[in-house]
């Protein structure tokens, strides 16, 4: 919160509005005094022209909500002598015509480059591709792109918004792949919520493509159509809400085991949420030799005595997990957890419940953007906390994981992404904070550490070759361009 009791600013909600007053002395100062007063952050000021005695200035200035950015045009409007021209929402503008293009990544200036880029000489390409179908890994953009694929139905924290309403989330995907992976990825938003369509749809895709991101579909389709395109593709196919969040949150676990000394195979962890996330970080923490795991739904502890309908991932849970049968909604499992791990609701876990928990407890709340519980309200109990938010010190952000997961899994041409490229990638992301520079506070490196996605793609790379689904094993320089 600022000091005047409003909710931070932030640069989503950036605004730039252009204000033309008399060009004498005071008035910049007064205009940023009505903007300070309305509670914006005047990042800069630019000077379009000066005209007939006045002059036309560019004011960016960061919100904290989009009604905080009207509020804060209104108070501008209402000086005297000042005229607002014009204002634009700057995330709005960024998004304008979409965030990607297609560039060629060689120039075609002459005939001869012509013929061989295309007719006649691709010919000859297309003919050595038909007669080995593993040189098309080479012979064209399978080499180093994937598809980021979704049908809209679990959109960030927003829900089922459809295919249209999805494709900017997606475009932000391939954008991250690209700055951290040097991974070149399609966003393709289908307009079909069938999982039958959907398996079919990736299926006939895939010889265009090195690999497949499955991203925001909703729970429990995902599982089914994660499981069924595995069995199917030879191209490792990865649904990053479940997979991504398993992996960072087992690396910050790593590094959080170490702040309080504690071993995976002694603690209490009660994870609250049993959608694509909870159910992954799971399996990926049992993995791991975690072995005292208590999973809460909204209607409590997952055991084996409830009714879970036709849900298969709530019923793999209540075989695989809940060793002691705890029952109970969540402020009663939550006794004598170590770990409290949140990829829920917000404000689920109270103060009351972390102090049942275990000395030294570990708490990832991971909602977003309101976490399961907020940390100001617990920071004199915990010995580690995290969250998914970037205000506060350790962000899990998949970010960490997945552009260096297919990079490792597109040079060393995996046919899947195994637990095993999954705990390295972990344990990859871990290791990048060094002894000297781990604390409660820092447990996960940056999302913008460049040392992350080369060191997950090594790890990941190498276990693909340990555990036999990688087909080649790129030389170490060769892994990841700086």
């Amino acid at each position: 919160m600022t000091e005047l009791g409003r909710p931070s600013t932030s640069a989503q909600y950036k605004l730039t509005a252009r204000i033309e007053c008399p060009h004498a002395s005071g008035w910049i100062a007064r205009i940023g005094g009505v903007i300070g007063e309305a509670g914006g952050v005047i990042h800069a000021i630019d000077l379009v022209q000066v005209i007939r005695g006045n002059s036309v200035r560019d004011y960016s200035i960061d919100a904290s909500s989009v009604e905080h950015a009207q509020q804060i045009v209104d108070a501008v409007g209402q000086i005297d002598g000042v005229t607002l021209h014009s204002v634009s929402d700057d995330t709005m503008l960024m998004h304008l015509g979409g965030k990607l293009e297609i560039s060629p990544k060689m120039p075609l200036k002459t005939r001869a480059d012509l013929s061989m880029a295309y007719t006649p000489g691709v010919a000859r390409v297309c003919k050595a591709i038909c007669e080995d179908y593993k040189k098309s890994f080479n012979l064209t953009i399978r080499k180093n792109c994937i598809a980021v694929v979704s049908d809209g139905s679990a959109v960030l924290g927003l829900g089922n918004l459809g295919a249209a309403a999805a494709m900017p989330v997606m475009e932000g995907k391939a954008i991250l792949f690209k700055e951290f992976g040097n991974v070149d990825a399609f966003p393709l938003c289908v307009s079909t919520q069938d999982t039958d369509e959907i398996v079919r749809f990736c299926e006939q895709i895939a010889p265009t493509f090195g690999g497949i991101n499955l991203e925001d579909i909703s729970a429990p389709r995902c599982f089914e159509i994660e499981s069924r395109l595995r069995e199917s593709l030879d191209i490792p196919v990865f649904h990053d809400d479940q997979h991504g969040t398993a992996v960072v949150v087992l690396a910050a676990l790593i590094n959080a085991l170490k702040v309080v000394d504690k071993r995976p195979e002694n603690l209490k962890v009660v994870v609250s949420g049993a959608g694509a996330a909870g159910v992954a970080c799971t399996k990926l923490l049992a993995d791991y030799g975690v072995r005292n795991l208590v999973v809460a739904d909204s209607q409590g502890a997952i055991h084996g005595k409830r009714d879970l309908g036709d849900n298969d991932a709530k019923r793999w849970l209540a075989e695989h997990t809940n060793p002691n049968g705890e029952a109970g909604p969540l402020c009663e499992v939550i006794a004598g957890a170590d770990l409290f791990i949140g990829v829920s609701a917000p404000n689920v876990l109270s103060r009351d419940d972390v102090q049942r928990m275990a000395p030294s407890p570990i708490v990832f709340a991971l909602s977003n953007p309101d976490p399961e519980v907020q940390p100001e309200l617990v920071q004199d109990i915990v010995a580690v906390m995290a969250t998914g938010r970037s205000d506060f010190p350790n962000q899990v952000n998949n970010v960490l994981a997945f552009p260096g997961i297919f990079r490792g899994a597109l040079d060393s041409r995996a046919k899947d992404i195994n637990e095993a490229m999954k705990r390295a990638a972990a344990e990859a992301i871990a290791a990048v904070v060094t002894e000297q520079e781990l604390s409660a506070d820092y447990i996960i490196p940056s999302v913008f550490n460049r040392k992350v996605s080369r060191q997950v793609a090594t790890a990941v790379a190498r276990a693909a070759h340990r555990t036999h689904v990688g087909r080649r094993m790129p030389k170490g320089t060769d892994v990841l361009r700086p």
